[in-house]
């Protein structure tokens, strides 16, 4: 129960933290016009091909996250339950 809280918020953070570096990334590679800036077309498509591989693995994994985080409200939930349903026993 406890594995799936860590595992979602270690994807959570870590599919954010993809995020936020590649879009930082993007950010800084541009000039004052407004354009990205590479010593070559062939850095520039493969760079490209690489940050947009690395955001949708980022997607997955913040989408795994929040799957491991809900299943773990599920199992709470249930286990909380069945605690509540136990009958009381008496001697």
């Amino acid at each position: 129960m406890i594995a799936s809280l860590v595992i979602g918020i270690i994807f959570l953070v870590t599919g954010l933290a993809l995020r936020y570096w590649i879009n930082r990334r993007k950010f800084y590679r541009r000039n004052p016009t407004g354009a990205e800036g590479f010593s070559s077309y062939e850095n520039s498509v493969f760079i490209k091909l690489i940050e947009r591989i690395g955001k949708w693995a980022a997607y997955a994994m913040i989408i795994f996250g929040l799957l491991a985080l809900w299943a773990y409200s599920r199992e709470k939930k249930e286990k909380e339950k069945a605690t509540i349903e136990q009958p009381i026993q008496r001697k």
